[in-house]
């Protein structure tokens, strides 16, 4: 094999910015299962969750004021940034209130630190979770869940993720400058038309800056894949207020649908935030794969994960995308827990110590971690 370090530049800023993005060159056979597009190969660093349900920390509601152990009994879905030298991971966490049904209990989002991207040590209490504010209405009883967060130039944090209150999904705003105190801004996507529009998931779209993920303006604005079961695009000036790209019937374009026969036959589903590189957006997505006309070799239902390539000079415009996931359940954890099916849920990436590591929910039970290591690939050993 052999390796090239390209550079990507930021469209729409005079500056030239430098990302450290590998292109994988492998031989006839390795190219046709892994595009040299592609980002990868990701192994597992260790075989075990890294962060798992503990039933021993307690959190006091603000909305019932009574205690609640509240990730007792699944931590999944994280986000992830580099902060000051570390990972930071935002992880969804539920509690043992509610029935057993998914999607039935309390999320609320935890944080955890990492010096090395793969021990993690976790806050004793969420650092964001439904509340007296102007989004309760939003989020009680259901709670917060699936967070994806990046970083804006300036230094302030973003995230997106999906309010639930039992009766509807959207995809919430919230800012911070330290990853504990959150400002929530409220529903991404603005019109009369999306208010009550019920959607979720969100990738927004970065470059890899000083090593670090930050959100990257195209064409003079933020761009951001959204949504399950059809994947489509919105633009923002800010980061907070979302406008989705709508066709000339006023309806929001359709850029990824299920493919009959492939990981994905079931549905597409945004993961992380997508990156800038030389060949254009890259975007890591799940796809779940149907019962009937799913993909061979991979169970029924289960989500893996797939990378699709969109332009840089039109993120509408996709190019390619993989026919084969580069990542699936394998592992016990992975392959059974809360979501019997299984899953690598990928919602985090982030480029550390000249890796890349991407951060995925275990059948909506445990983190995972898959580790992409630049250096190893590169000088493989004889």
């Amino acid at each position: 094999m052999s390796f090239i370090v390209a550079k990507s530049k930021a469209v729409g800023r005079s500056a030239t910015v430098a990302v450290a993005f590998v292109l994988l060159l492998a031989d006839a056979a390795q190219s046709r299962q892994k595009p040299a597009w592609t980002l990868g190969p990701f192994v597992r660093p260790v075989h075990a969750p890294i962060i798992e349900p503990n039933p021993k920390p307690v959190f006091t509601d603000p909305i019932t004021n009574k205690p609640v152990h509240w990730e007792a009994l699944h931590t999944f879905n994280p986000g992830a940034v580099v902060r000051q030298g570390k990972v930071y991971v935002l992880y969804r966490a539920e509690d043992d209130s509610g029935t057993m049904a998914i999607g039935m209990h309390t999320s609320r989002l935890g944080l955890a630190a990492s010096e090395d991207g793969i021990h993690f040590t976790t806050q004793p209490t969420p650092v964001f979770y439904p509340d007296h504010d102007s989004q309760q209405d939003r989020e009680w009883p259901g709670g917060v869940e699936d967070p994806r967060v990046v970083e804006r130039e300036d230094g302030t944090y973003v995230l997106a993720y999906t309010q639930w209150n039992r009766r509807s999904t959207d995809i919430g705003i919230a800012t911070s400058t330290d990853l504990i105190h959150w400002t929530k801004e409220g529903p991404a996507l603005l019109g009369d038309k999306y208010q009550h529009f019920d959607y979720k998931s969100a990738s927004i779209v970065t470059q890899l800056q000083n090593g670090r993920l930050i959100a990257a303006k195209l064409q003079g604005k933020y761009w951001m894949y959204w949504g399950e079961i059809e994947v489509r695009l919105a633009t923002s000036p800010d980061l907070i207020h979302w406008t989705p790209v709508e066709d000339s019937s006023g309806k929001p374009i359709v850029l990824l649908r299920r493919r009959p026969g492939h990981f994905d036959s079931a549905f597409p589903e945004v993961g992380p935030p997508s990156l800038v590189t030389d060949r254009g957006i890259l975007l890591i997505y799940n796809g779940k794969n149907a019962a009937v006309d799913g993909a061979p070799g991979i169970a029924a239902n289960s989500y893996s994960d797939g990378q699709a390539l969109f332009s840089t000079d039109d993120p509408r415009k996709l190019m390619t995308r993989t026919k084969e996931p580069f990542f699936k359940p394998e592992e016990p954890w992975e392959q059974s827990g809360q979501y019997a099916a299984g899953t690598t849920f990928a919602e985090g990436l982030v480029f550390f110590e000249e890796k890349w590591f991407l951060y995925y929910g275990c059948a909506d039970s445990r983190v995972g971690v898959a580790v992409f290591d630049l250096k190893a690939t590169a000088s493989p050993k004889p």
